[in-house]
């Protein structure tokens, strides 16, 4: 079974420097019937203009994933962690027992466009964690794991049974995707347009997946996404 979550029917906030899409019900926006999928929580694309950003707040017990799409990020913590997170990288917080954090466009010219993905950990009380991993420069037109269990193939390291993968697809390529009896999916496209089974989903539209062994995507054009594989 899959069911499309269509871009333009995400929540939407906007104000003068932030704005931001969500595929699950986050801050002010909620829905009941989208308060996220297994053990994915949040899924915010976020568009924030130059010289602003989030000023220092706490989080725990959170997988918390930034993907830098374009642009750049200034990240502080209360682990002592500071740096520029840039386009094409993938910054992995575990909040644990509570992290607090500060996130901000450090240019003064252009924007940052990033997503936040929260995952429910495999129990709370961890201790709190970072880190930073590449993930431009991959082949393309296969699927590259960027975060999971073990953080094999340079991916990230989260504390929960979810691979996350990323792809570029060049126009009319195709790979598949085979999950493991008891396992289900979540799709979301980042740019470009692709068939997900026959079905056609453009940039910012997201897709649950269950009861499904085997998908095929297909893209139309240069596309590229994002693919859950969860418990």
């Amino acid at each position: 079974m899959i069911t499309l979550r269509k871009s333009e029917e995400r929540g939407h906030f906007s104000s003068d420097w932030l704005d931001s899409r969500h595929t699950f019900s986050f801050d002010t926006y909620h829905d009941p019937r989208h308060m996220g999928f297994r053990t994915l929580r949040v899924i915010n694309e976020d568009r924030v203009q130059p010289g602003h950003g989030f000023p220092l707040h706490p989080h725990r017990d959170m997988e918390i994933l930034t993907l830098i799409l374009d642009g750049a990020l200034e990240h502080q913590d209360s682990l002592g962690s500071r740096e520029i997170i840039g386009a094409g990288e993938v910054q992995r917080i575990t909040a644990g027992t509570g992290i607090r954090h500060s996130e901000a466009n450090p240019s003064s010219q252009e924007p940052v466009h990033l997503l936040q993905i929260w995952i429910v950990p495999e129990k709370t009380g961890l201790e709190p964690g970072y880190e930073v991993k590449r993930f431009v420069g991959r082949e393309k037109n296969r699927l590259w794991p960027i975060a999971s269990r073990d953080g094999g193939d340079g991916a990230a390291k989260i504390h929960q049974e979810v691979v996350l993968f990323t792809a570029t697809l060049e126009d009319e390529a195709s790979i598949d995707h085979t999950f493991a009896a008891g396992r289900h999916g979540w799709l979301q496209v980042l740019a470009g347009t692709l068939l997900l089974n026959g079905l056609a989903l453009q940039a910012g539209d997201g897709a649950k997946i269950s009861e499904e062994e085997r998908i095929t995507l297909t893209a139309s054009g240069e596309a590229r996404l994002l693919l859950f594989d969860l418990n």
